[in-house]
């Protein structure tokens, strides 16, 4: 539910598809507004990485959520980061944004005992997800 809001939510502000794919039975227990706050984050960033005219999926299911966008992707040097506060990787210091929106993730993984992570998407871009524990 959570997610179609947010993705409902950005695709009113962009022309990138953005769909969500979801197992019937994801169900996590999370503070509903800091939940939405990181999921938006993880989608407006890869919006803005996409450009905002690449497709952006949103996978939910197996106590994970997870982003995908087919932008250029996140170098290895910089994956170790992104989730620190203020972080700009040198390719994106041009772009809009202050280097919060991921350690806004940070602060809501850390207050559910999660996980975050940063993988590269076979089809080029990144997957940026979120595992629950429990």
């Amino acid at each position: 539910e959570v997610a179609n809001e947010v993705v409902a939510r950005a695709s009113r502000r962009t022309e990138a598809l953005i769909t969500v794919h979801a197992s019937p039975d994801t169900t996590i227990t999370a503070r509903p507004h800091q939940l939405e706050r990181a999921l938006s984050n993880l989608v407006d960033n890869a919006v803005k990485f996409s450009a905002g005219t690449s497709a952006v999926e949103v996978h939910v299911g197996a106590k994970r959520v997870e982003v995908r966008d087919h932008g250029p992707g996140i170098s290895d040097e910089d994956k170790p980061h992104v989730f620190d506060r203020f972080y700009r990787a040198v390719a994106t210091r041009s772009m809009p944004g202050s280097g919060l929106g991921l350690a806004i993730v940070a602060q809501f993984v850390q207050d559910h005992n999660a996980n975050a992570y940063v993988l590269d998407n076979a089809d080029g871009g990144a997957i940026v997800g979120i595992q629950f524990t429990a």
